[in-house]
C-alpha cells in the first residue's frame, strides 16, 4: 500500500545509542539534556532567537493565544487543518474567517482589513503546504491596527522566505513535528518568538508555571520527553537530504502529470520550498472523487487536505462565506509524497490521475 505519506525513521542503532544515555541518566522528561540539546540545535538550524520544544503543534497555538492575552476576535484562514480553528475555539476566541487567495491558497491580505473591528486582537494565518503567506502585507495591516500576528507554520520546517526561516516571522510562529512532517519527533511541536519576555512566559506556561518549587504563573503540561527529543536529534541532521529527496519526487510528478487538466498552487516569490506536500486541484469534486476511487482500487491512499473549508464546520461560530476556500477545499487532493517513494510508483499514480482527468475532460 502507498499512503499519502510515510514517516522517515533513522538507523535504529543511532536511535538506541540515545536511549542508552536515557537509561543511564534515568532522566525521562522535565527539560532533560536531550531536549535542551535539540532546542539549541533547532535554533541554530533555523536561525531563530527563542524556540520551545513542546508536545504537539496544537498546544503551541493555544499557548501563543494565552501568552498574548488574546480572548476576542482573531482573523484567520478557513483553509488549514482543523487544529488552527480548534485552538481559537478552545481558548474562547472568536474566529473571523478571511477568504484565501485563488493562486496560492494562503489567506488573502486584501480580505483582512474590512473584517477588523474594535474586538479584533490578532491575525492567525497558516503558511499553507509550507508556502509563505504574503508576510509583508499582513505585517503592515497588523502594525496599522495594533494587532498581533501568529503564524501556524506547521508545514514550514526547512523552508525559508527571503533568506530567513519562515518560522522567524510574526510575533509568534508555531510548528508541528508530527510523524508525517518533513522533520519529526514522532509527536511534537515548537513555538518561536524574538520577544524575550514572551519567551520566558512561554517557558513557564510549558511546565505548569513553576520552576522547582517556585511558582510564577498559570501553566499547563506542554513538556516533551527525552525519547521524542532523541528522535529529533537523529532526524534533524538528515533534513537537507530529506528535502532534496522530496524535491526529486516532486519533479517526477511535475514532469508526468497532465498540468493542462489540473491546477497546482503557485509558490510565493522569495520562498525556498521544503516540498512538504504535493496538492493538485481538479475541475470538480466529482472528478476528485473518481480519482480517489481509482487510486484506492490500486492500494494508493491520497488525502483530501484541506477539507472541509473551516468556515463550514458545524461547531464554529456561524457560517461566514469564503467562496474561494469553499470551492478549492472540495477539489484539492494531496498525492503521496515522501523521500522513499519510488519513481515507478509516481509513474503509476500519475498515469491513473491523467487517465481520469483526460476521460472526464473529453468533449461529448
Amino acid at each position: 500500500m502507498i499512503n499519502v505519506t510515510k514517516s522517515y525513521l533513522p538507523d535504529l542503532d543511532e536511535y538506541t545509542n540515545y536511549l542508552k544515555g536515557i537509561w543511564e541518566r534515568v532522566h525521562l522528561t522535565n527539560d532533560g539534556p536531550l531536549l535542551r540539546e535539540l532546542e539549541e540545535k533547532m535554533r541554530e538550524f533555523l536561525g531563530v532567537k527563542h524556540l520551545k520544544f513542546c508536545t504537539n503543534g496544537t498546544i503551541v497555538l493555544q499557548m501563543a493565544l494565552k501568552a498574548m492575552d488574546i480572548t476576542k476576535e482573531v482573523i484567520t484562514t478557513p483553509f488549514s487543518y482543523v487544529a488552527t480553528t480548534n485552538a481559537l475555539l478552545w481558548e474562547g476566541c472568536t474566529p473571523v474567517f478571511a477568504d484565501i487567495r485563488p493562486d496560492d491558497y494562503n489567506i488573502d491580505p486584501d480580505k483582512i482589513e474590512s473584517l477588523i473591528t474594535e474586538n479584533t486582537q490578532a491575525i492567525m494565518a497558516t503558511h499553507v503546504y509550507g508556502n509563505a503567506c504574503r508576510i509583508e502585507q499582513i505585517q503592515a495591516i497588523a502594525e496599522k491596527h495594533n494587532l498581533k500576528v501568529i503564524y501556524d507554520a506547521a508545514h514550514t520546517f526547512g523552508a525559508s522566505y527571503n533568506g530567513r526561516s519562515i518560522l522567524s516571522y510574526g510575533d509568534v510562529s508555531t510548528c508541528s513535528f508530527h510523524a508525517t512532517k518533513v522533520f519529526h519527533t514522532v509527536e511534537g511541536g515548537c513555538i518561536v518568538t524574538d520577544d524575550d519576555a514572551l519567551a520566558e512566559k512561554l517557558q513557564f506556561y510549558r511546565s505548569f508555571g513553576h520552576r522547582n518549587d517556585d511558582y510564577y504563573s498559570i501553566g499547563i503540561n506542554a513538556k516533551n520527553s527525552e525519547f521524542h527529543a532523541a528522535m529529533g536529534l537523529c532526524v534533524l541532521p538528515k533534513v537537507p537530504a530529506l528535502i532534496a529527496a522530496r524535491k526529486q519526487v516532486f519533479s517526477w510528478y511535475d514532469s508526468r502529470l497532465n498540468t493542462e487538466r489540473i491546477t497546482r498552487p503557485a509558490l510565493t516569490p522569495g520562498v525556498d520550498y521544503n516540498y512538504a506536500y504535493y496538492p493538485v486541484v481538479f475541475d470538480s469534486e466529482s472528478t476528485l472523487l473518481r480519482v480517489v476511487d481509482a487510486l484506492k482500487a490500486q492500494d494508493i491512499v491520497p488525502r483530501r487536505y484541506f477539507f472541509p473549508s473551516l468556515n463550514t464546520l458545524p461547531f464554529s461560530v456561524g457560517h461566514q462565506p469564503c467562496p474561494v476556500s469553499e470551492d478549492v477545499s472540495l477539489r484539492v487532493l494531496c498525492l503521496p509524497l515522501y523521500p522513499s517513494l519510488e519513481e515507478e510508483d509516481v509513474d503509476r499514480i500519475a498515469a491513473i490521475v491523467n487517465e481520469i482527468v483526460s476521460v472526464l475532460s473529453e468533449p461529448v
